[in-house]
């Protein structure tokens, strides 16, 4: 499958190896290599949060691909997005996550790629980054890091474990988002409008709007007794850049955490977002100019 959106990204998709099969998971990439003015610069891979999708690096993507002649991929983690489900819901998690990310980077053909991590894609990033034979040059960790509390873990399992909400009409779904997802500011009117089309799909029967992704996604995290989540051990062993950004409001990368992150491991850069929790959506040019700006350096 080839096709352009209005973005002006192409999506195309990779076969990831599972238990179960041969599963599709969607990709979609700004600036062609061939038309890149510096080819040293290795592609940019973008992996967004638990329950969102490629859309969320829109602007990154066209910025880093037009003002920056970047090679950029943003994938729909299976189970979201275009991509498909899995029938073992047991598969949505992190470790495999890392062997269906290994399938877009050998497709990207290159030996290093630059990564912008959201979340749970920056907690794949950290197992990746921690290996040895690390494929990531620059690493860019979007309000995430090696240490996540307890508390945040449980607001998160609680909204993704709950029964799927069905919404009347694409107002319905946006004063729904704009509620449950308000610390993803600044964003505007349109960037709202924009967000709510590419979150939702339409229902089988006509009837209403569902979010776009496996209900299921959740599933691992059901009936699990939420605790800390500690990862210094792969922070420590971690070598490439690394730029932190955090939402000034954010639960779930801490102060504390931050400030431990630069002081050990390899270290980091940090750019706070003020308007902004848990976690910055690309929407706003200083954003996107500071991660352009790192990933060039």
């Amino acid at each position: 499958m080839t096709r352009t959106d209005e973005t002006g990204a192409t999506a195309r998709h990779v076969l990831c190896a599972r238990p179960e099969g041969l599963k599709r998971m969607v990709y979609r990439e700004w600036g062609p290599p061939a038309t890149s003015p510096d080819p040293a610069l290795p592609p940019v891979l973008c992996v967004h949060g638990l329950s969102r999708n490629s859309h969320d690096f829109d602007e990154l993507g066209q910025t880093l691909a037009e003002a920056g002649g970047r090679h950029t991929l943003a994938c729909d983690v299976l189970g979201r997005g275009q991509s498909d489900w899995l029938a073992d819901s047991s598969g949505y998690q992190v470790p495999n996550y890392v062997g269906d990310m290994s399938a877009l980077i050998a497709r990207a053909g290159t030996d290093q790629v630059d990564w912008v991590g959201t979340s749970m894609g920056g907690l794949i990033a950290l197992v990746i980054a921690a290996s040895p034979l690390s494929p990531i040059r620059r690493l860019v960790l979007n309000d995430v890091g090696p240490f996540v509390p307890r508390a945040a873990l449980a607001r998160i399992a609680d909204y993704t474990t709950a029964p799927p909400p069905t919404f009347a009409s694409l107002d319905e779904a946006e004063a729904h988002f704009r509620d449950i997802h308000a610390d993803f500011g600044p964003m505007t009117d349109d960037d709202w409008q924009a967000f709510t089309r590419n979150s939702t799909v339409l229902l089988d029967d006509g009837s209403g709007w569902g979010r776009h992704q496996d209900p299921a996604i959740g599933d691992p995290m059901r009936g699990v007794e939420p605790a800390d989540m500690d990862l210094w051990m792969l922070w420590d062993m971690i070598r490439c850049p690394v730029l932190v950004l955090r939402g000034a409001r954010s639960d779930l990368l801490l102060p504390e955490t931050v400030a431990e992150m630069k002081t050990r491991g390899p270290g980091c850069t940090v750019y706070e977002v003020a308007e902004a929790g848990h976690a910055p959506m690309f929407t706003t040019d200083a954003l996107t100019g500071v991660v352009a700006d790192f990933l060039a350096g």
